[in-house]
């Protein structure tokens, strides 16, 4: 039994049925899922929640599937561990480090949302996924794709350097290496899934694949003792992950979950691909695309398709947004080890 109650356009409010769209046919908005919480908020509670498996599954009510999971069964659930060396060195009273580099089985924060994409496209009917990627998204697709038994389809940028696509051939995907940079690899990806009868998770089922961000929210609640942060961070390609983090933290306290919600939501891109960061400093809501020149790649997203939605979750929380140099994250990520191994 699913909570699903359908989908629904984010800029003109226009309802759908539960299928594999993922635009409003009449004013070409995104469009997202919505549940139906008093439903939801019936059979999930914190006793509940903790009576299951340690997996993204143990929310399950409050993602878009119909039926029991069948893919990802071992992802999410990764530690959320205290930097107390970190926030000495920062300056900050207490922090925290969700950290998704250990999640299952490919090592970084996709295996969830892919975990939930290829459940639906299984639900769907659906006998090949394929995905637009810059490393890690291709390296999940692959790998949760072998396991369900999909055909595999990975359009990369041709400059992508090998070493982030290397682990995804393990694999054994049909690979197509595409000339231009991710977001006109994207533009290719929507033209075929328009095509083909393909499940393109970060297009066609988008809807639902994004809904699988929302379980690192759930997880940063549940590892706090169900209490909200007073702050969260959020690495910004797309948007998607800091608008997923953002709705977790609301629907929780909509079904009860958590009584009190305060928690301001600040934005962080690189300064090579700042899309959303910099239309926040400008006091602006548009986002003005650029073309990606930073080291950090998962990040190199110069038009992001949430930038807009990420921008007024910013200034509803009363959050920030801000970039940092290639130098700087080189900086960080050595003040990372020094402080905490």
């Amino acid at each position: 039994m699913g909570y699903v109650s359908g989908l629904k356009c984010r800029e003109c409010g226009r309802e759908y049925p539960v299928d594999p769209i993922y635009v409003c046919e009449f004013c070409f908005g995104p469009l997202e899922v919505v549940y139906d919480y008093k439903k939801i908020k019936k059979v999930l509670t914190r006793k509940s929640i903790k009576a299951r498996g340690e997996n993204l599954w143990r929310y399950k009510e409050l993602l878009p599937i119909d039926g029991e999971p069948q893919v990802g069964l071992e992802s999410g659930f990764t530690p959320l561990i205290r930097a107390d060396n970190l926030a000495r060195e920062l300056g900050v009273k207490e922090l925290y480090i969700k950290d998704d580099t250990v999640a299952h089985p490919t090592l970084s924060f996709k295996d969830r949302v892919v975990a939930v994409a290829l459940t639906k496209a299984k639900e769907f009917g659906f006998d090949t996924v394929a995905c637009a990627s810059t490393g890690n998204l291709a390296h999940s697709v692959s790998a949760h794709g072998a396991k369900a038994g999909f055909k595999r389809f990975v359009f990369i940028p041709a400059t992508l350097e090998a070493s982030k696509i290397v682990a995804s051939l393990v694999y054994e995907p049909n690979l197509v290496a595409v000339d231009g940079n991710y977001d006109e690899v994207n533009r290719l990806c929507s033209e075929i899934a328009n095509k083909y009868k393909w499940a393109f998770v970060n297009i066609n089922i988008r809807p639902f694949y994004a809904e699988g961000s929302k379980t690192q929210g759930f997880e940063i609640i549940e590892q706090l003792g169900w209490k909200a942060p007073d702050n969260v961070v959020v690495p910004c390609a797309s948007g998607s992950l800091l608008t997923k983090v953002w709705k977790s933290f609301k629907e929780f306290k909509t079904i009860g979950i958590i009584k009190e919600l305060n928690t301001k939501v600040f934005a962080a891109q690189a300064t090579g691909c700042s899309p959303i960061s910099a239309a926040i400093k400008q006091g602006t809501d548009v986002i003005r695309p650029v073309k990606p020149n930073t080291v950090a790649k998962s990040l190199a997203i110069g038009n992001p398709a949430d930038g807009f939605y990420a921008i007024q979750v910013v200034k509803e929380t009363g959050g920030y947004g801000e970039d940092v140099s290639d130098e700087e994250i080189i900086e960080g990520i050595k003040m990372l080890a020094r402080t905490e191994g």
